[in-house]
């Protein structure tokens, strides 16, 4: 089995998260008998969260002969990786990739056990419209599959309640100054900013604000997820809120797998369950078709809900994880928790 993440580049943080919690489920599942006698061995793919490397890292997957995959948190990564999956007939479980078009446009074989960006991010400008109603908002995005799906379904939530004219504005990821952006959404007047984009320009673009003396509620998604934010942004990420589902680690499925994980020194954070289900889900479907036919074990993985450490899970005809419930959070004093509705 396959688990492809981020080894290198600036998002590895996540990679973090999708390894220990891949190789933790692969342990657990291996301690009590493996699949059907066999153990579990994981090989592990750096896609970079990068398009290009991705479809790389797939071909070299998929020439060693393996017809399993499970992660990629990155969602450019995923929808190019997927393709090579779908035309080779691999089995694949995203664990982190949230962009819509992952399932949209794929085959039987593609699953996720993260949500869509459409839906959360519904949820998130809802919840904008609700509490933030009457001050002056605007928009910017990364341009990245990921980053643009969020600003999207944010846009066409808010539009849906009668705003029409928030700012929208791109940045580009990677760069170090956006003083730029900062001083047009000082300009315009912005009360709060919705970004969609990773931690690593989320955080420096809260720094700039504070630095040019603005006073702007930051909004983010999913992306946040990572005590990276705060390391980078400091206390200028106090108060910042953001999407994500609600927290897997209060799942009591989850108890004995976040023990493990914490005796070993890792605090599951982020999509770290994602992927420890992910695995359990990989295996559960093997186990169910009683042989590696990744058409089958496919038609298995829909049949009926699996019990992982996400609670109960069933997908629905696209692949997409069902029931899963989301969350706002906030940023307080270096750590994060969730806030009422």
């Amino acid at each position: 089995m396959a688990v492809m993440l981020p080894l290198t580049g600036k998002y590895a943080v996540f990679g973090e998260q999708l390894r220990h919690g891949a190789e933790q489920a692969a342990a657990d599942i291996n301690a009590r008998g493996g699949i059907q006698g066999e153990k579990i061995v994981l090989r592990l793919g750096d896609d970079a969260c990068d398009p290009k490397q991705a479809v790389s890292a797939a071909n070299q997957i998929m020439s060693a002969g393996i017809k399993f995959v499970v992660g990629h948190v990155c969602s450019g990564a995923a929808i190019s990786a997927s393709k090579v999956y779908m035309e080779e007939g691999a089995l694949f479980i995203a664990s982190g990739a949230s962009n819509p078009k992952l399932t949209e446009e794929a085959s039987d074989l593609v699953f996720r056990t993260y949500g869509r960006d459409d839906r959360e991010g519904k949820m998130l400008g809802e919840y904008i419209v609700k509490h933030f109603h009457g001050k002056k908002f605007a928009i910017a995005h990364d341009n990245s599959a990921y980053g643009f799906g969020v600003a999207q379904a944010v846009k066409q939530a808010v539009e849906t309640a009668g705003i029409k004219d928030a700012l929208l504005e791109t940045y580009t990821p990677g760069e170090r100054d956006y003083s730029v952006l900062v001083s047009k959404l000082k300009k315009n007047g912005t009360q709060v900013l919705v970004l969609g984009g990773y931690h690593t320009e989320v955080g420096l673009i809260a720094r700039q604000i504070r630095d040019q003396g603005a006073s702007i509620q930051i909004v983010g998604g999913n992306a946040l997820v990572t005590d990276e934010y705060w390391s980078i942004a400091g206390s200028t990420a106090e108060g910042t809120l953001m999407s994500f589902t609600a927290d897997p680690r209060k799942n009591p499925e989850a108890k004995d797998a976040i023990e493990a994980l914490r005796k070993g020194g890792y605090e599951p954070e982020g999509y770290t369950l994602f992927a420890y289900a992910a695995v359990q889900e990989m295996a559960e479907g093997i186990k169910r078709a009683g042989k590696t036919d990744a058409i089958k074990v496919a038609a298995a993985l829909r049949a009926s809900p699996i019990s992982t450490v996400l609670g109960t899970v069933g997908f629905d005809s696209k692949g997409d994880a069902v029931g899963i419930r989301y969350a706002i959070y906030r940023w307080h004093d270096g750590s994060y928790a969730e806030v009422g509705e």
